[in-house]
């Protein structure tokens, strides 16, 4: 019976333009969780990250709660445990942070339980926890998954990002909640709008599974929540314009937002350069990160 684990859990964007609700890509920025079995029982959270609220009680703990969803499935007691968590991923920013913190406490529950459960069941158990797939899906598999909801299951499609293709990350000094974000759309759309994302999401998945970045650049390009959601982030546009045009394939928001997302085909230091200077000129402090893809999703480590 193993008596520590340790997991790290990557990044993800999603939407990805025109596949809202149903995109996302891994990226290489990790969260960190260990899993200790300890005398006695209780749950303690050690080493909480600077992501995550420091005097958080366990049961209000998003990857406390998915562990506990691991060990109810299998019927197996919960308690006599630590979790230690370092937290890299920005919460409330649009990367994933909560996907991270429930994937990564159903892997390290169910590596502590000896694997009872396979990558497929986790998938279902995260589903359930965070309401839909988009950013659980390339959490838990890596590379840049397209997934959907159908007859109680969750469908996936993973594919390998095209080896050049990274992201350029601004990520501004504010928050937007999800909920927010959602509450802002419109409930209904035109036909031509939801026409033109089935085009652009059908090309955007041929150009991934092709390795044609000019497609890619192509297809990125919507009409459902993009537009209705910049106006809830201070210069959203300008600093999309501004990756552009310092060269960037596509540009957009990631998942709901605030952090606004480029990709490239360069090594994206002068997309990053030019996205920061331009949010700058807006009075917002973004951190902007260059971030490689990652394609082996949650793992023990």
């Amino acid at each position: 019976m193993l008596q520590e684990v340790n997991v790290r859990v990557p990044a993800t964007t999603a939407n990805m333009g025109a596949g809202f609700d149903t995109f996302g890509m891994a990226l290489a920025m990790y969260n960190t969780i260990g899993l200790r079995r300890l005398q006695g029982r209780g749950i303690r959270l050690a080493n909480v990250g600077s992501h995550t609220k420091s005097m958080e009680q366990p049961r209000d703990n998003l990857t406390v709660r998915a562990a506990r969803r691991v060990f109810d499935t299998v019927h197996e007691r919960f308690s006599g445990l630590e979790f230690k968590m370092y937290n890299v991923i920005p919460v409330s920013r649009g990367l994933g942070s909560s996907a991270a913190a429930i994937v990564g406490g159903l892997l390290a529950a169910n590596l502590l339980l000896g694997e009872p459960l396979s990558r497929e069941e986790l998938l279902e158990l995260a589903v359930e926890l965070e309401g839909h797939s988009d950013n659980v899906a390339p959490a838990l598999y890596g590379g840049f998954v397209s997934s959907c909801q159908r007859g109680g299951k969750t469908v996936v499609l993973r594919l390998t990002p095209p080896e050049q293709l990274r992201a350029v990350a601004a990520i501004p000094d504010f928050y937007l909640s999800t909920s927010r974000a959602r509450k802002i759309l419109s409930a209904e759309v035109r036909r031509e709008d939801a026409v033109h994302n089935i085009q652009c999401a059908a090309l955007l998945v041929g150009a991934m599974a092709t390795g044609d970045l000019q497609l890619f650049a192509t297809a990125f390009d919507d009409r459902l929540h993009q537009e209705q959601r910049y106006r809830l982030i201070k210069g959203a546009k300008r600093v999309l314009r501004a990756a552009k045009g310092a060269g960037a394939l596509a540009a957009g928001l990631s998942g709901a937002g605030p952090t606004l997302i480029a990709f490239t085909d360069t090594d994206g230091a002068a997309v990053r350069q030019a996205m920061r200077r331009a949010w700058f000129s807006c009075g917002v402090h973004p951190k902007v990160l260059v971030l490689e893809q990652d394609n082996d999703g949650a793992q023990g480590c």
